[in-house]
């Protein structure tokens, strides 16, 4: 019996400053909407990965925050991020591979 190798999927993530109470709830939003997302707290930094697809929603981070958040303040937290970024929108943003 031969048995097919089953394929390695690619985790995608974002590293965030660590800039206190805000950041945590974002990280707790991005958690709350990825199922097997992983943190990683490191000094200033708070690493977030999830496999095959990263999806970071602006409902679900103002309920975190408690206030209203536009998608482009991601862009003030995000130090980096691993993936390509499929979908960006006011909604949404979605960090997937391609391959």
């Amino acid at each position: 019996m031969t048995s097919t190798p089953t394929p390695k999927v690619r985790a995608v993530g974002v590293d965030l400053q660590d800039t206190g109470e805000e950041s945590s709830q974002l990280v707790d939003s991005i958690v709350a909407d990825n199922a097997g997302a992983e943190v990683t707290r490191l000094p200033g930094l708070v690493r977030v990965q999830a496999p095959a697809v990263l999806t970071i929603r602006r409902e679900t981070v103002e309920r975190h925050l408690g206030r209203d958040w536009e998608t482009h303040e991601f862009q003030m937290a995000i130090v980096s991020y691993f993936g390509h970024i499929k979908e960006w929108d006011d909604d949404e943003i979605v960090i997937k591979w391609d391959h």
